[in-house]
């Protein structure tokens, strides 16, 4: 079976969805958009192994300027939608002073390590003793319901006419002489634009359509629930590492804790390993008095970035109509929206985006 298209978008996850809800707010265009997702659900990866908090002091300043973007984008939708997106959660940082001093930045705050601890009673004495002195608080951060915002964005697509197909592993991509055919599953599309959505396999994408790579490499980021005698109030911040060897916060379900480990990977159906949580509720254990017990649940997710670690966001310069949307790190909800809305502005030609956006699009021409 054979269709054809404006635009075929390959990969279901956040960065795929929310660029497909972004096409079809611009009427003018009149896109036919097909997405293509290898799974047999949306957001199956990484998507959905997200530890749903956006932190608009994480990153450098183009990425906080891209999550204050989002953060307006996904407020205004929220008005629509029968449930919330964003909930207030701060996020605080500790660690040594050189540690905090080199990470805390935009809306992030120093305290002093008392108020610290009155903040997250559960970090113990001992940890001072192991060299945290300093903290930093940043109180505009938010937890984020993913499964709503998800939701949001494939039914705005599929309300917008965009088609969106499960089940369908690209097997083949190749360039005609206006258009280029993908083979998805048992489909074919022709589309003059063809998006590269496609998360930890993106650059496996890329050579599968005879396109220049862009060094995009997966890295696995663990997370579980776990059970826990002295859980944090609800009130509580989320508390990461300012070294980046752990975070923890309050789950519905118990805590939520991870390693925070950013380990090279193959793109795969990434799997947790036991000993990295074994290791992780030891260290906790000397850290805090939150006295974790049994592992309920586990995930590991692949973040993809490059160098730089920037988004590869814009059309390639050698390859007509081959638009990449990928590499988004540790970044990709927090910034999705005012992504999203960026791309869509650069495949319409319209130029949509805000401010921050179209300063981020200098795009891979510009020899990143």
């Amino acid at each position: 079976m054979t269709e054809t298209a404006d635009v075929v978008i390959i990969g279901g996850g956040i960065a795929g969805l929310s660029l497909a809800a972004a096409l079809t707010s611009d009427q003018r265009a009149h896109l036919r958009v097909i997405l293509v997702e290898a799974e047999h659900s949306l957001a199956y990866h990484t998507s959905s192994r997200s530890a749903r908090q956006l932190i608009p002091s994480y990153g450098p300043e183009v990425i906080q300027q891209l999550t204050a973007r989002t953060l307006h984008l996904i407020r205004e939708a929220e008005d629509d939608l029968p449930a919330p997106v964003l909930t207030p959660r701060s996020f605080m940082l500790i660690g040594s002073e050189d540690d905090v001093v080199s990470r805390a930045s935009g809306s992030m705050q120093r305290l002093p390590w008392e108020e610290a601890v009155r903040l997250c009673p559960q970090i113990a004495p001992a940890a001072q003793e192991q060299g945290y002195s300093s903290a930093g608080l940043d109180t505009t951060a938010v937890g984020c319901n993913t499964d709503v915002l998800l939701e949001h964005h494939r039914s705005a697509a599929e309300s917008g006419g965009i088609s969106i197909v499960t089940g369908a592993r690209v097997h083949s991509v190749q360039r005609l002489r206006t258009a280029w055919e993908v083979g998805a599953g048992s489909q074919a599309v022709h589309a003059a634009v063809v998006v590269n959505a496609a998360g930890a396999w993106a650059d496996e994408l890329a050579v599968l359509s005879g396109v220049a790579t862009q060094g995009v490499r997966p890295y696995r980021r663990t997370a579980a629930v776990v059970a826990a005698d002295n859980i944090p109030a609800p009130d509580s911040p989320m508390v990461a590492a300012a070294d980046d060897t752990f975070y923890f916060r309050r789950d519905d379900d118990g805590l939520l804790i991870s390693p925070a480990e950013t380990v090279p990977s193959v793109p795969e159906d990434a799997q947790p390993r036991p000993e990295d949580l074994e290791a992780l509720i030891s260290r906790l254990g000397s850290l805090t008095t939150l006295g974790i017990g049994s592992v309920r649940r586990a995930w590991t997710g692949l973040r993809t970035q490059v160098a730089d670690g920037l988004p590869v966001v814009g059309f390639d310069p050698e390859a007509e109509g081959f638009f990449w949307l990928a590499g988004q790190g540790g970044y990709g909800f927090q910034t999705s929206s005012a992504i999203a809305e960026l791309s869509a502005g650069l495949i319409t030609g319209t130029g949509a985006g805000s401010a921050a956006g179209q300063s981020f699009a200098t795009s891979l021409a510009a020899g990143r």
